[in-house]
């Protein structure tokens, strides 16, 4: 596994970087950084690629989804259950590595194919980050993806997540911010 300055170099997209900036910026002292930690307007220009789950009690819930995220899903999955949120397989391995990223806790970077929609794959690059809860272990995950697909079309039908390749990095040592 790889550690986190080697994470942070290894990311093309601005904007994942800033992201990953501000989650850092935001940890403090702390290992990672809680929710309420987080401030949007500090990556606002970047907020239509992010998203965020809650866990809680073994589940995941949407928190957040960034504009362009919802718009590619065709839904808001703010307050829904992962399994409600995307088809059932998708969310079945999505439960998987968002809770490897929780419980271990470690931080996720995939690159290349990112979304099937109808006939075509879509590429980019998507960060996952843990979030610390109200007592120990995390308490979500902060992602983004990043990706260009300028002619996207509801009629072309569901987009899907694609999770082939997963890289995986360990937390920077509390207190080195």
């Amino acid at each position: 596994m790889m550690d986190f300055r080697q994470f942070q170099d290894a990311i093309a997209s601005p904007a994942l970087q800033a992201v990953v900036a501000h989650w850092d910026e935001a940890r403090g002292r702390a290992a990672m950084p809680t929710w309420e930690q987080l401030r949007p307007a500090r990556i606002a220009k970047h907020l239509s690629l992010v998203w965020a789950y809650k866990y809680e009690g073994g589940q995941f819930f949407g928190r957040l989804a960034g504009g362009r995220i919802t718009r590619a899903f065709d839904k808001n999955f703010r307050g829904l259950p992962l399994n409600e949120a995307m088809q059932p397989h998708v969310a079945a391995r999505s439960h998987e590595l968002m809770s490897r990223i929780v419980c271990e806790p470690v931080i996720y970077r995939c690159t290349g194919n990112l979304f099937k929609h109808g006939d075509r794959i879509i590429d980019g690059e998507r960060i996952a980050l843990p979030l610390a809860g109200d007592g120990p272990g995390g308490g979500g995950v902060l992602g983004a993806s990043a990706y260009h697909y300028p002619d996207y079309h509801a009629e072309d039908g569901r987009v899907e997540l694609i999770l082939d390749s997963a890289e995986w990095f360990s937390l920077p040592p509390a207190g080195t911010a």
